[in-house]
């Protein structure tokens, strides 16, 4: 007999792992919303898709039905369309229209799959499911719902909605899809099809640990030159994702719980940051970061969470990015066990890819908080930010440094390994308990040498740059974003950020140039003339005959 509750739903660790940190999240955005959507319209129906939204990813979480699961999945797009359409930019529109064509786009794609799969098993429950990627409609299959993943959590080539929502929707909205629920979505299913649905085979660990690496360095490539705070930011959303695929496609245990352990942590600095930069918008009314700087003394706590955060992203010990990187670190090394020799391309890619990421946040902190401040810019003097703002940045500051620390204690045994139902053997000399006593050794030490040092008597004297006065010379006043930007004139990189700029790489431009080229042909054909289309139908009747009588 049919268990009909279990043919559509099924509740394992790996679904309620997920599920809670989708509850978590939409109720720290929706505590954010109350201050940085305060006074804005329509604001009923904004908390009503949000609401709708946290049901609707629980539903797909919880599917044990390939086609339910896709109707949720298609209905989360549509619900991300609605809500980046309460951004105020003017590109607002056309961003909403090209996230909404990428994800639909790509959900096609995965009802192709949907197809594939019934045709090879007969079978729509994924707990019943386990495909060897022996033939090619399993293979086509597997990339075909692997595609529909990748657009949720914004891994390249399905990435470019990320960065253009970031830089246009509300900040809430940024954080809420794009940052959080969408990385937890996408990367969930890609663990799903992986180690569930299908059993892969070493060619396509190869090919999602490419994806993977290809992923983090271009992305943080792309953000070393953004001079939008938004932007950049979403540049990493895009980045981090690269280490998700990445642990996942060394298919070894320490390896995958380290992409579904840095999943999460993603999702919290990200959070945390997209939040830091909504207080900076809200508080200034722009995230160029030409225009802002000297933050710090102004918004303290946006300052020390932001730093906090991106700490985290950039995997200084002893937060919770340097503990799941240490682990995807692992898994990549323990490939080389099963005779491969592409995993040094795969290590140097992520470790370089962290120390790029420090160097952008660097950037990123001093052109905000720490430069010079900036003329050009009015501090709202209101304060307008406030605890309902600033409770959802302290908490998830507060856990960057908690699963940093506790790493081992808390989500790796609690959420991480009950998961993928293997307790990985932990290797190497990193102790994050002896680590954090030692660094906070430091920065006593540090405290006390800094405060012995202003015990003598020092001149103060105006900043200056060159012999110039900046505040007599404003235009002497270093911003920030004029960091890395000369690498954009090195070789082949200047030639590739060129195109980048033209879009050459976006595939909804080239989509949308290739479409509009037909149509124009189409035009051009059917351009009212009965002898034209005389002639055509003429030519249709020969190659019509001539198909027939071969």
């Amino acid at each position: 007999m049919l268990n009909l509750s279990t043919y559509f739903f099924k509740i394992d660790q790996l679904s309620i792992f997920v599920g809670i940190f989708i509850v978590f999240f939409s109720i720290l955005t929706i505590i954010y919303s109350f201050g940085f959507m305060r006074r804005q319209k329509g604001l009923f129906s904004y908390y009503l898709y949000v609401v709708l939204t946290l049901v609707a990813s629980l539903g797909a979480v919880f599917s044990n039905n390939l086609i339910l699961f896709i109707v949720f999945w298609g209905f989360l797009g549509l619900l991300l369309y609605l809500l980046i359409g309460y951004g105020k930019k003017e590109t607002t529109n056309s961003t909403a229209k090209k996230a909404f064509i990428i994800i639909g786009g790509t959900d096609a794609i995965m009802l192709l799959g949907i197809a594939f799969v019934w045709h090879i098993t007969g079978l729509l429950q994924m707990d019943k499911m386990s495909i060897p990627l022996s033939t090619r409609p399993a293979t086509l299959a597997y990339l075909c719902l692997a595609a529909g993943a990748f657009a949720k959590a914004g891994a390249m080539p399905f990435h470019t909605w990320v960065p253009d929502t970031a830089e246009d929707a509300p900040t809430p909205v940024v954080a809420f899809l794009p940052a959080s629920l969408d990385k937890l979505l996408g990367i969930y299913f890609l663990a799903r099809i992986s180690l569930d649905i299908f059993q892969l085979n070493p060619s396509m660990n190869i090919f999602l640990m490419a994806i993977g690496s290809f992923t983090i360095m271009a992305a943080v490539m792309m953000a070393l030159v953004q001079h939008d705070l938004k932007r950049l930011l979403g540049y990493h959303a895009v980045s981090q994702v690269g280490y998700m695929v990445l642990g996942i496609g060394t298919a070894n245990p320490i390896g995958i719980a380290g992409g579904l352990f840095h999943m999460l942590n993603n999702t919290i600095y990200k959070s945390c940051l997209f939040f830091g930069a909504g207080a900076v918008e809200k508080e200034t009314g722009t995230t160029d970061l030409g225009r802002l700087g000297g933050l710090a003394k102004i918004m303290p706590i946006t300052f020390v969470t932001f730093l906090l955060a991106s700490l985290a992203i950039s995997g200084v010990p002893p937060f919770n990015g340097f503990a799941s990187k240490w682990l995807i670190y692992q898994g990549i090394i323990e490939t080389a066990k099963a005779g491969g020799h592409l995993w040094v391309i795969w290590l140097i890619a992520a470790m370089f890819g962290s120390a790029l990421t420090l160097a952008s946040f660097m950037k990123l902190v001093h052109a905000v908080f720490l430069g010079q401040p900036s003329r050009n810019i009015k501090v709202n003097e209101e304060r307008i930010v406030g605890s309902s703002m600033f409770a959802p940045m302290i908490t998830l500051a507060s856990l960057c440094v908690i699963f940093g620390v506790f790493a081992y204690q808390i989500p790796l045994k609690v959420f991480i390994f009950p998961s993928i139902r293997i307790w990985p053997r932990l290797s190497g000399v990193w102790n994050a308990g002896a680590a954090t006593i030692l660094i906070l050794a430091g920065i006593v030490i540090g405290s006390i040498i800094y405060l012995f040092s202003t015990a003598v008597k020092t001149r103060r004297t105006e900043s200056f740059v060159g012999g110039e006065d900046v505040k007599s010379h404003p235009d002497m006043r270093v911003s920030g974003t004029e960091f890395y930007n000369t690498i954009q004139e090195i070789g082949l990189l200047r030639v590739i950020y060129k195109l980048a700029k033209k879009k050459v790489f976006d595939l909804y431009d080239v989509g949308e140039k290739i479409s509009s080229g037909f149509i124009k042909v189409l035009r051009y054909i059917h351009n009212g003339v009965l002898p034209t289309y005389l002639g055509w139908c003429l030519l249709g009747t020969i190659i019509l005959f001539w198909i027939l009588l071969r």
